[in-house]
């Protein structure tokens, strides 16, 4: 039976989950754009050993479950002694921290990809442009990688949204995120269906308008490049 006022209750307490979701995004994806625009720069100047390190993190992180790599980096330090008694500890046995951290190096690697991969389709005339113009490999590449940026956009805002949507996974260690609050909420209600349900429509809503903004925000971006082409 259909119980309103209940519902409500779930949607307010479920609610008081959506700052921290949004916070763990923002910081994750700003540490990850960081890291894959290093990461990148070090795969584009072609040094065997850079390279190998990184294709290697890249490896584990996109050919591992998210949800292993949340367990792996908050329960795993643990195991060590060592780091147990480090300054680190106070960092490793924070579930924000450690939430933040494994959005950050998983989204990492995925954007890696995407902005190598932007970097590699970089038409020849221009790494010969910058050549002629007597630009090392280093100096093509600080004036190449923005432009190749601006390509990867539209794969990016994708992967935007589904650093979004794993920050569900979150709650598996302890964070009180939405997912965290419905969990909550069921294991004192086992109502099920509407609990979940709420929480899908928060993560539903919120990807929708993240989307729209984004999709503006990649048409504003490309418009130039856009009439060009026509």
């Amino acid at each position: 039976m259909f119980d309103f006022e209940t519902y409500q209750s779930y949607a307010k307490v479920i609610a008081q989950g959506i700052p921290t979701s949004i916070m763990l995004t923002i910081c994750g994806l700003l540490i990850a754009f960081v890291l894959a625009i290093l990461f990148t720069f070090l795969l584009s100047l072609k040094n065997r050993v850079t390279s190998g390190l990184v294709n290697t993190y890249v490896t584990l992180f996109t050919g591992t479950p998210l949800l292993i790599q949340f367990f792996l980096i908050y329960y795993g330090p643990g195991q060590f002694q060592w780091i147990v008694n480090s300054p680190a500890w106070d960092l490793l046995s924070n579930a924000w921290f450690c939430a933040v951290l494994t959005l950050a190096l998983n989204s990492a690697a995925y954007s890696t990809q995407l902005f190598y991969g932007a970097v590699k389709a970089i038409p020849a005339a221009q790494w010969e442009g910058c050549a002629a113009l007597g630009l090392n490999r280093i100096q093509t590449l600080r004036i190449l990688i923005p432009y190749a940026l601006k390509r990867a956009l539209p794969s990016y805002t994708n992967e935007i949204i589904l650093v979004f949507k794993g920050t569900s996974l979150a709650s598996t260690i302890t964070v009180m995120d939405i997912m965290g609050y419905a969990q909550q909420l069921y294991g004192t209600d086992y109502d099920a269906l509407p609990i979940y349900g709420i929480a899908g429509i928060y993560y539903l809503v919120i990807t929708g308008i993240a989307t729209f903004f984004l999709r503006k925000l990649e048409n504003n971006v490309l418009k130039f490049e856009r009439v060009q082409e026509v």
